[in-house]
């Protein structure tokens, strides 16, 4: 009897699926990129060959008697990327790296498993993209001891497999998952299915045999991940490598990590001999005009599992046209215009007549609150031609009562800031410490009146 052959539609762009064929992915508004894929016979599901590794069906176990022991983990030798992953690459876990072409994907994993090579530990690089010989001239540029490391030049993920059972490797680099395709899909290398069902065979294959993998992920022109949602699903790591405005570092951030803290950021300097660690990325945001200027405001973000100090800039100029623009670069455009609203209502300070810019320099993006009463002190500043002094930082979360709300590891934050020669703070009182920090001095404010009272009391002579 012949096996039916069941296909699906789906959109080569976002990877939203569709009963049927239609002219336009009503999800992400794409044009003719709904596509016919074979999913594979009803049979090959049921022995679970059509989508991931073939092998003998787990055994089904209680709760009670999994193993608890903490999952070992492989050290990359690059201290700002094991924290990003969590302290280190977990046994058969699978990591997705993204970012634009050129940010240094490939390099920094190049120069990770060089250390991890150095270890006795067996890696396997496998390029799709690139020819060995460009990957061993790389390594010759980085100084990198290539004699450790394994090389494929493969883009079917069965032979890769088969090549792993043989050789062994406790890590795999596949560069990249877009390029990679599997003989039990019909479709196009790089197509929506084939990415899926690639990553998906490769993940099963390294959670049986507790084989760590990195993949390689390619970006769209907005930055995010290319090919279909399931991709970030799959994996059990999604990390996104990207620079500063000035293309002078790189930042590598978790977005997804079962293994560690989402939002943990590393710091990375590019120069000619591949990526370098950038020990104190604080001092990094903090290449301040030798000349104060009114407007310029410092605070202390918490990113991952460490404080980070960034300094915040505000322009507050006369309104050139009937509506004047509030523009917002590193946080959210929205939250600027709620704070404004507080500062008119709570802080008497009004700016309906003003336009208004704010931007966190370095090109970081803010994700938490805690910087809202820096926000609202670099407005007020630029407003009344005020300079702040270069030894005062703020933070804290403004409510739309007025009220300074405390943040999370405040402690931390003030430790971190006085390490790096500031003396003055204006936190939340809910955040004031028992014990006094030396050469730090606090003003503990509950509302943003008091707040302001004290920027005030820098120029009357009180502070």
């Amino acid at each position: 009897m012949s096996k039916k052959i069941k296909t699906a539609f789906v959109c080569d762009q976002c990877g939203a699926d569709f009963p049927r064929w239609g002219g336009q992915c009503t999800s992400c508004g794409e044009w003719n990129t709904i596509k016919e894929v074979r999913l594979g016979s009803a049979a090959s599901e049921r022995n679970g060959r059509s989508t991931g590794y073939a092998g003998s069906i787990s055994e089904v176990k209680l709760l009670s008697d999994v193993n608890l022991l903490q999952a070992e983990r492989i050290f990359t030798g690059i201290s700002e990327f094991d924290r990003v992953l969590g302290g280190g690459i977990v046994r058969g876990s699978v990591v997705l790296i993204g970012g634009a072409p050129g940010a240094g994907k490939s390099t920094l994993l190049l120069q990770a498993i060089a250390n991890i090579a150095d270890r006795n530990n067996r890696v396997l690089y496998v390029s799709g993209e690139e020819s060995l010989q460009q990957i061993a001239e790389r390594a010759h540029r980085l100084k990198l001891p290539a004699n450790k490391i394994l090389m494929l030049a493969e883009t079917s993920v069965q032979r890769i497999c088969d090549v792993m059972d043989d050789i062994k490797p406790q890590v795999l680099v596949i560069d990249s998952i877009q390029v990679m395709h599997t003989q039990e899909t019909d479709s196009a290398p790089g197509s929506v299915s084939q990415v899926r069902e690639s990553a998906s065979y490769l993940t099963q294959y390294a959670k049986k045999h507790n084989v760590s993998i990195f993949m390689v992920g390619h970006v769209t022109k907005d930055q995010s991940l290319a090919g279909p949602m399931t991709l970030s699903h799959i994996v059990d790591t999604q990390v996104m490598l990207g620079s500063t405005d000035d293309a002078r570092y790189r930042i590598l951030r978790a977005d997804k990590n079962r293994f560690g803290s989402v939002g943990e950021l590393g710091f990375f300097a590019m120069d000619g001999s591949g990526l370098k660690e950038v020990k104190n990325p604080s001092a990094m945001f903090l290449t301040r005009a030798e000349k104060p200027s009114s407007g310029s405001v410092v605070t202390v973000l918490w990113e991952g599992t460490r404080p980070l100090l960034v300094e915040i800039q505000a322009l507050v100029t006369d309104c050139q046209y009937g509506n004047p623009r509030r523009l917002a670069v590193g946080f959210d455009q929205n939250r600027l215009a709620m704070l404004l609203a507080v500062l008119s209502r709570h802080g008497g300070v009004a700016t309906a007549q003003d336009e208004i810019y704010a931007n966190v320099v370095g090109g970081i993006k803010i994700a938490e609150t805690s910087s809202d009463l820096a926000i609202v002190v670099g407005v007020v500043s630029s407003l009344k031609n005020q300079v702040i002094p270069h030894n005062m930082f703020f933070f804290g979360e403004i409510g739309l009562a007025g009220e300074i709300r405390p943040v999370a590891n405040g402690h931390a934050r003030l430790n971190d800031a006085a390490k790096h020669g500031f003396t003055k703070a204006v936190i939340p009182k809910a955040n004031a410490p028992k014990m006094p920090i030396e050469g730090l001095q606090i003003y503990a404010v509950a509302t943003l009146s008091e707040a302001l009272e004290v920027i005030a009391g820098l120029y009357d002579g009180k502070v």
